[in-house]
């Protein structure tokens, strides 16, 4: 829209702010800033006017209602001049309360039906320019409705979105009523008929700006009826007849500017129409694929014509609309803006094209067309650039949007183009994109924000924006009252937090607050704000110093109270996502214990296990498994229908992504360090499932399945299980083949619980009753476990180190079998005293192979520096273990490997200052 004649201008850092018609106050302004204390109330009502004009229409009201004086000025003529309603639900109620101040009004901006309807009870008669979006419900009774209220109409443009429900009755209402029309523009329309542009020719005689843009059918030789017509476009626009169209438009005398961009006009027709058109200066032709088939076609051999295409030089087609076309280039545009010599008519068409341009470089981004990458790196970026620092607010708005959908390749993945996203860094884009974020204009605001989080996706363009203050700016943002300007706020912040150089920036500018408060803030009916705010969050709780700052804000409480009422997958995934992150952090904060302790924590985290959405049922089963590492957490979620939920979720997921299988079978590990939960488990169908899942080809799910049947095994009954439902080979294969040791050693100490003799036990008493029917054969089993769980172990044995550690009582020969043997991720296993226990017994089985592999598990547990070395050195003196190392040690039948790994778990004991006297 335009900007209206200034004739005193104030800044505010880079913008300007209309005065229309005040006295200066630049003096009385410095004055008070000369004061330490300042009398708000006392200022001049042109300073308080001035103030007004700077601030959007929700704080314009709340700072009228401190006073009486302040509540008559806000409602000045001069403030009510335009009004942007797209971010608010504007009813008939609402739209009564602003009649009052809308006397004046000239320019009204709106969103949605339900406002369109509301818009004559503003009763502004006044009325010159409307602009709507999301018009696809608005009807012809509804427009027409508008337009008989409202005579004055000289601008109405509905669009880009398609108007499916307005027909040629409706544009027929238009030219009866708005016979001062000088613009219409209208998309996405089925049929504009003949007689409504007729009518529009005969009622409408100062019409000289149409855009029947991206229509179904136009009728072409009616539009040649329309005389006054200056500039025309039919982007987009199907089924156009193009000989009719070159033989009866070039006639049109005052035709300068025609748009047919995304069409499928041809070489012949822009030739006749360029070669026959004696007022014709501009066509523009973008994105017109028969057009650029034509390699014959020069764009230079119509003298004073401009066309411009993909193949074509833009930037220097529009500078050749100058008389001086020296050193314009890319800055085309601004050299314009900032010139003095006005020229009217030349204005005019360069406020079109910046329009039309706008329009369609947004068309084109959206199409995600292949192909286009010399274009936008080109020519697309920097024009979109270029547009983004035009005075006319949509135009702005356009270019920002623009901007944040060009870069994208893959909305479902949210990828983007390094290389354009680049493009927009080295022009400036970035400075530029901020500037308008920091605009009190909302619209420009969420654009500019949506703009920056789509494009600091890539690394270098976020540490950019780090760096131009980007984040300060974003987290202000977000504490906005309007809902689209917070969601793309929280919407950057989610896409920067991805960088954990970042984390600490955000959270010392107040995002992680700002966040948090956007959850209480839009709880219901903003599916979109607090996707994004919980999205960031999660980011967020990732770090283990934010975390804390997100329990202190009450992130806990929020993120709960998502997980327990949205019915929005999208936000389901990341509020279950951000409790698992903040759960994660057991050993340095208490979140684990705080999200368990949340009333319906628990509960809900487990329903969403049952979920039809993959990525909820990932993040919940990811956020059980962190909080089942905490011991009352582990219980809770058994009392709350976890086992049931998660073997559910084991059967369920075979053909599931990797993700979800690992979560699935990381939290029935979690859970199953209880033995009444492994009991549990057990009973509830859990072994078949685990089984399935050891048999992935992902290294991540072979873990966490291993881990889970290492725990199952432990009790007698479940070991049993596992070898009825075929769970050897399945062990015995992760053992021998996996590419993750930690896979196969927890796979080895699975098969070394269920062949220690205690599962022998429980067979002798009878076979679980879940499978009497089935025949098994232990010895088989037992043999074919044994046999790999030596090979497993003789993998870590170096003949040369234990020939060495054996020959000689050196730390430095020990020290080298020792890391030979580390399994780095198994210092991270924290076991219980009855495991340990049963390892320590097991040095005392006849299997010279278990003994080794309990003697090689008792070394990786207790190995220094390991996250519980100290613990589990604690529960061997407990259980006596050094008498049993020492008589393994010395074993003369004892296989050289028992040997050795029990002098070097005798040596960490020693380490830890736990061996008892003997």
């Amino acid at each position: 829209m335009s900007r209206r004649v200034r004739r005193k201008v104030a800044k505010k850092g880079k913008e300007k702010i209309v005065l229309q018609g005040y006295p200066d106050v630049e003096d009385d302004v410095l004055d008070l800033e000369r004061q330490e204390d300042v009398d708000w109330t006392s200022l001049p009502d042109d300073t308080v006017i001035q103030l007004f004009s700077c601030l959007n229409y929700r704080d314009r009201a709340s700072l009228s209602s401190t006073c009486k004086t302040w509540r008559h000025l806000g409602i000045s003529p001069c403030l009510w001049y335009s009004l942007d309603l797209r971010a608010h639900k504007c009813d008939a109620v609402m739209a009564a309360s602003l009649a009052l101040r809308c006397v004046n009004l000239q320019k009204l901006r709106f969103r949605g039906a339900e406002s369109a309807d509301a818009i004559i009870h503003l009763q502004a008669r006044n009325l010159r320019e409307i602009s709507g979006d999301y018009c696809r419900k608005i009807t012809d009774a509804t427009l027409s409705v508008i337009v008989a209220r409202h005579e004055a109409l000289e601008s109405l443009q509905l669009g880009p979105d398609f108007c499916e429900r307005i027909s040629s009755d409706a544009i027929k209402a238009i030219a009866f009523c708005c016979s001062k029309l000088k613009k219409l523009r209208l998309s996405g329309i089925r049929d504009v008929h003949g007689d409504a542009i007729n009518a529009l020719a005969k009622h409408c005689p100062n019409l000289t700006d149409i855009g029947f843009i991206d229509c179904l059918n136009v009728d072409e030789m009616a539009l040649g009826n329309v005389v006054s017509v200056r500039f025309l476009s039919v982007a987009g626009t199907s089924n156009m007849k193009w000989g009719v169209v070159s033989h009866l438009w070039h006639k049109l005398p005052n035709l300068t500017g025609l748009d047919v961009s995304r069409t499928d006009i041809g070489p012949t027709a822009v030739s006749r129409l360029l070669s026959s058109s004696q007022s014709l200066k501009v066509l523009c032709a973008l994105n017109c694929p028969v057009l650029e088939e034509d390699a014959n076609l020069s764009a230079n051999k119509y003298k004073g014509k401009l066309l411009l295409a993909l193949f074509t030089e833009i930037f220097k087609g529009i500078a050749s609309l100058f008389v001086d076309t020296t050193n314009k280039g890319k800055n085309v545009f601004l050299d314009w803006r900032n010139s003095k010599n006005k020229d009217k008519n030349l204005d005019e068409i360069m406020n079109w094209l910046e329009w039309i341009l706008s329009h369609t470089l947004l068309r084109i981004a959206e199409s995600n067309q292949h192909g286009l990458d010399n274009f936008w790196l080109k020519q697309g970026a920097a024009l979109l650039l270029s547009l983004m620092q035009s005075s006319q607010e949509d135009v702005q708005e356009r270019a920002a949007t623009g901007l944040a959908t060009f870069v994208v390749i893959d909305d479902e993945n949210a990828s983007i183009d390094g290389k354009r996203a680049e493009a927009v860094m080295n022009d400036g884009g970035i400075r530029l994109l901020l500037d308008l974020a920091k605009s009190w204009r909302e619209g420009l605001q969420s654009e500019a924000a949506k703009a920056i989080a789509n494009l600091s996706v890539n690394a270098d363009v976020a540490k950019a924006v780090a760096e131009e203050g980007g984040i300060n700016i974003l987290a202000g943002l977000a504490r906005s009252m309007n809902r689209l300007v917070a969601e793309e706020a929280a919407g950057g912040l989610w896409n920067l937090s991805v960088g954990e150089e970042h984390k600490g920036a955000i959270a010392e500018a107040g995002g992680v607050k700002a966040l948090v408060d956007l959850i209480f803030k839009w709880s219901t009916g903003g599916e979109g704000v607090l996707e994004r705010a919980a999205g960031a969050l999660a980011n967020l709780a990732a770090d283990d110093k934010c975390s804390t700052e997100v329990a202190v804000a009450g992130g806990v409480h929020a993120l709960v109270m998502l997980a327990r009422n949205c019915k929005f997958d999208g936000v389901q995934e990341q509020a279950a996502r951000a409790l698992a992150n903040l759960a994660a952090h057991g050993d340095s904060n208490n979140n684990n214990a705080a999200v368990g302790q949340e009333a319906g924590a628990l509960e809900a985290l487990v329903q969403l296990t049952r979920s039809p959405n993959e990525g909820v049922r990932q993040e919940a089963a990811g956020a059980l498994w962190n909080l089942s590492f905490d011991d009352r957490n582990r219980e809770a979620i058994a009392a709350a229908g976890g086992v049931e939920a998660l073997v559910t979720l084991a059967q369920s997921c075979s053909n599931a992504s990797s993700g979800l299988q690992e979560r699935a079978a990381g939290a029935l590990w979690g859970l199953s360090v209880s033995e009444a939960n492994s009991v549990a488990i057990g009973r509830e169908g859990g072994v078949a499932p685990l089984i399935a899942l050891a048999r992935s080809e992902s290294e991540d799910v072979h873990e966490t399945a291993a881990g889970a049947l290492w725990n199952l095994a432990f009790n007698p009954g479940n070991a049993l299980r596992i070898v009825e439902e075929g769970g050897v080979p399945a062990l015995v294969h992760l053992c021998s083949s996996s590419q993750s040791k930690m896979a196969r050693f927890m796979a080895a100490l699975a098969l070394a619980y269920m062949f220690d003799g205690r599962m022998d036990e429980y067979a002798l008493v009878g076979t679980s009753s879940e499978s009497t029917s089935k025949s098994v054969s232990l010895d088989g089993a037992r043999r074919m476990a044994l046999k790999h769980i030596e090979a497993f172990v003789l993998t870590f044995s170096d003949p040369h180190a234990f020939a060495a550690a054996a020959a000689s009582s050196a730390p430095a020969a020990l020290s080298q079998v020792t890391e030979g043997a580390r399994i780095q991720e198994a210092g991270h296993l924290r076991c219980s005293g009855a495991e340990i226990g049963r390892f320590v017994a097991m040095l005392r089985n006849p299997s010279s192979i278990l003994k080794a592999c309990a003697a090689f598990a008792l070394l990786q547990f207790t190995i220094p520096g390991g996250r519980h070395a100290m613990h589990h050195a604690s529960l061997m003196q407990n259980a006596g273990a050094a008498r049993v190392l020492r008589a393994a040690a010395a074993a003369a039948t004892a296989p050289l490997e028992a040997k050795i790994f029990a002098r070097i778990v005798l040596r960490n004991l020693e380490h830890h200052h736990m061996e008892p006297s003997l």
